[in-house]
């Protein structure tokens, strides 16, 4: 039985020392690579700070770099943090606050922007500045007190007030998830995974210890890549990709290009995705150029350590028809509560999804306040202490048995595959020069953020997405502005959502 995911490479080393683990812009590093250099990582970071669980911070752009600073963290008993070095700084300052000045662990170019977001230069480490000498047998014994409940990695989410929330994931809830995928989704050692997912999108779990626990090759795809959907399936053919699972909004605009006519992918037999709605009209399209190939679709918030429904698309379905997100994964328990915080069973019928199990989150860093609204008591059960998480999601339940997504009970919403709270963008626009009131609405049927402001003149789009991007990351900026007279406010004093999605989004 795994106690911690580190114990992953060390299996797969035992096994594959030769096989390669990652692959970066045409370098390739083994599995012996990769876990000599952890250790070299693990080595300095201990030399830094020797405790056990701390928090460290990885600002690095996805890389080969980036995934042994990962395994540098795991292998020295602690849990990783990614960042989003494209993020504003303002947002990474309020993540690094909130870690409380951690180790960062990054390469020679950012070491500047480091330092200017304050933190002291003895709390970097660079990962292109290793020891080049090891005791592995000091390392494992230093490992050996981490046990399952503890964290692995913590990923921070949008937060409703402008504060992102760190959620906090342990190695259970991991070995947990990697366990089921295992189960159901065939991947060995001859299989490359071209990896799409930030290191700060919890999506890049699957795809990393897929690759730790299998052997499989984590391939890493050039950013650039996504914007061009043709040379992108031209590098899935060249790289002799064998899954992929991706944001369905890369799938979408592959389809729409046509971007697989006349192509040939013999190798790629897993198709995955997750994070948005994938709508049948373009995985249709994807379906009929694979006919051979595994589509798998895949739903969950973070805090439940990645997904906990899965649908393995076996069936036909029209282009105009909604997709399920299936069946509650392995060792997943999926409670539907309606407003009386009673189970819903009956097909149709729209509740709340809530989760319980060991895939659960410990919690949101720092915050037990927050933690304590997301995580509750499970209402059925009450003779003994059980946690289920409140995903705020509206499902129902099919014909066949298979959970419907709906909608969200709230303003958080699912863009371009990261989760977002649309009260964070909105405390942005308020602090914008010029805005008196504003409203940020999410556009389903175009996929678009919207955003509506009153001001005493009109202020371009362009201004107000520069102003919004110096604390905002780019995937929340909004694409359309709408300037208002007056912004219109129901009963109770509240702007009015409802008159404003009729009038502007419909």
């Amino acid at each position: 039985m795994h106690t911690n995911v580190f114990e992953y490479l060390e299996q797969t080393l035992s096994r594959l020392p030769e096989e390669v683990a990652i692959r970066d812009s045409g370098r390739s590093l083994t599995f012996s690579d990769l876990h000599t250099t952890a250790l070299s990582g693990a080595t300095r970071i201990l030399e830094k700070n020797p405790e056990k669980n701390q928090p460290i911070a990885i600002f690095l752009p996805k890389s080969s770099e980036a995934l042994i600073a990962v395994c540098s963290i795991l292998a020295s008993g602690n849990c990783y943090v990614p960042l989003d070095i494209k993020s504003p700084e303002s947002r990474l300052s309020a993540i690094l606050d909130s870690l409380g000045n951690p180790l960062v662990v990054t390469k020679t170019e950012f070491q500047e922007t480091l330092v200017r977001l304050g933190v002291p230069a003895p709390q970097i480490i660079l990962i292109d500045s290793l020891p080049e000498t090891t005791d592995p047998a000091a390392l494992a014994r230093h490992r050996s007190s981490v046990i399952d409940t503890d964290p692995a990695y913590i990923i921070f989410t949008s937060g409703s007030t402008g504060t992102p929330k760190g959620v906090v994931i342990s190695h259970r809830s991991i070995i947990d998830y990697i366990e089921w995928a295992r189960s159901v989704y065939p991947v060995n050692n001859s299989d490359r995974i071209a990896s799409q997912a930030p290191l700060h999108f919890d999506n890049s779990t699957l795809d990393i210890y897929l690759c730790l626990s299998c052997g499989a090759a984590f391939v890493i795809v050039p950013d650039q890549l996504f914007s061009f959907p043709a040379r992108l399936v031209q590098f899935l053919r060249d790289e002799s990709i064998s899954m992929i699972f991706w944001v369905p909004s890369i799938l979408v605009n592959a389809a729409n290009l046509k971007a697989l006519d006349g192509v040939s992918l013999p190798a790629l037999d897993k198709v995955l995705f997750a994070g948005e709605v994938m709508p049948n009209k373009h995985l249709n399209y994807w379906r009929k150029q694979l006919p051979h190939a595994l589509f798998s679709n895949l739903y969950g918030p973070t805090e439940i350590t990645v997904d906990c429904t899965y649908l393995l698309v076996d069936r036909d379905y029209s282009d105009d028809e909604p997709l399920p997100i299936g069946i509650p994964c392995r060792n997943s328990d999926i409670i539907i509560l309606n407003e009386q915080n009673q189970r819903v069973t009956t097909s149709g019928q729209i509740g709340e999804l809530c989760v319980r199990g060991s895939s659960l989150a410990l919690g949101y860093w720092n915050d037990p306040e927050k933690t304590a609204q997301a995580f509750v008591q499970n209402p059925l059960q009450t003779h003994y202490p059980e946690r289920i998480y409140r995903t705020g999601d509206l499902v129902s339940l099919n014909n066949q048995g298979e959970i419907m997504f709906i909608g969200r009970k709230d303003s958080q919403i699912k863009h371009m595959g990261y989760r977002i709270e649309l009260g964070e963008i909105e405390t942005a626009l308020l602090g914008c020069p010029g805005i008196e009131n504003g409203c940020v609405l999410y556009n389903t049927a175009k996929k678009e953020i919207t955003a509506l402001y009153t001001a005493a003149e009109d202020i371009p789009t362009a201004t107000l997405r520069s102003e919004l991007g110096k604390s905002l990351p780019q995937y929340m900026l909004p694409r359309t502005t709408i300037r208002l007279d007056v912004m219109p406010l129901s009963a109770n004093g509240k702007i009015d959502r409802l008159a404003l999605t009729k009038a502007y989004l419909t």
